[in-house]
């Protein structure tokens, strides 16, 4: 698997749709809802399809074939 990416976060979390506009996977946070219903993308190793879940420091992300991240 690819390197893991950081991502900084300046709240207590953000969402799993703002990370994935953020990381560049979407064009907007609108497409979030149409990826996740037509790719795996697991949180802390379970499978997730809300754009709504709430990612936390320590928390990762990984998408097959298109990376992992950890929030900071």
């Amino acid at each position: 698997m690819a390197e893991t990416k950081t991502v900084a976060i300046k709240g207590d979390f953000i969402t799993l749709g703002q990370l994935l506009k953020e990381a560049g996977i979407i064009p907007t946070g609108g497409a979030a809802k149409w990826f996740l219903k037509d790719h795996q993308v697991l949180v802390n190793d379970q499978a997730e399809n809300r754009r709504g879940k709430k990612l936390r420091s320590g928390d990762t992300v990984v998408i097959p074939d298109q990376g992992q991240w950890t929030i900071k």
